[in-house]
């Protein structure tokens, strides 16, 4: 039986500001989304590369792939949206929690410290015989074994479609008690990160979605502002610290 991928980071369970971060939100710092006409996952049938039939088809394709992800990340930097949330969440502490629906590690490299990672983390790597992590080498390979298991079973720390996100019980926690959810850079095509905006609304919070372009979830939301992330983020993290109206009360 395969193991589960399983959390590896702990959040608040009731913040007042749970924010979304999507691919939008990376894709400024270099690191492509699937949906790129001309990025790495053009490349490659998402069948093929982020699925577990997928993986126990071809697991060296897999893994050339996810080696080519990781070598991508390690040369991207967090630009002006990552660095203010991570100056957001200095100022206000537990009461605010990021949601990322990105493998890579550009919050933390920002300087976030309160990041559920729903997708897993690229940087990590996972045994799907006895479930162990640890941190992914830049290149990873078939023949990896497993440092406590020793099985041949080694893959990316990373939830592929049809697998189920981590951390659902604390996020939705999160956001049932939450004042406030952000939604940046997310295209709300993926399920159960969708539905997050009508959950928090149901629970009282207003909403506010930070995007390039309209999201398949735009509606949904009390607020809607767009342009890149590295200019909106910025924007209104100055806005909420500042005390302004525009965003409901501060914390």
């Amino acid at each position: 039986m395969e193991a589960r991928l399983r959390p590896t980071t702990r959040g608040p369970a009731a913040p007042h500001t749970v924010i979304l971060t999507g691919a939008g939100l990376s894709a400024e710092s270099g690191l492509g989304t699937f949906r790129d006409a001309q990025g790495l996952w053009s490349r490659y049938n998402l069948d093929d590369v982020a699925t577990p039939e997928g993986f126990a088809r071809d697991p060296a394709l897999v893994h050339a792939f996810y080696n080519a992800r990781r070598a991508q990340c390690l040369t991207a930097q967090p630009n002006p949206a990552h660095l203010a949330l991570a100056r957001l969440e200095s100022a206000w502490g537990d009461r605010l929690l990021i949601v990322t629906q990105n493998v890579d590690d550009l919050h933390e490299r920002a300087g976030s410290l309160r990041v559920l990672h729903m997708h897993g983390r690229l940087n990590e790597a996972f045994c799907n015989q006895c479930g162990d992590h640890w941190p992914a080498p830049v290149e990873m390979a078939a023949s990896d074994r497993c440092p406590t298991c020793r099985a041949q079973a080694t893959r990316p720390a990373v939830v592929w479609f049809g697998e189920t996100p981590l951390h659902l019980d604390q996020i939705a926690s999160a956001i049932s008690g939450c004042q406030h959810f952000v939604a940046i850079g997310t295209s709300g095509q993926v399920y159960p990160a969708a539905a997050f905006v009508q959950e928090a609304a149901a629970a009282g919070a207003t909403t506010l979605e930070l995007n390039l372009d309209r999201s398949d979830i735009t509606p949904y939301f009390d607020d809607v502002r767009r342009g890149p992330a590295s200019t909106l983020v910025p924007s209104w993290v100055d806005e909420v610290l500042g005390g302004s109206p525009a965003h409901g009360d501060s914390p």
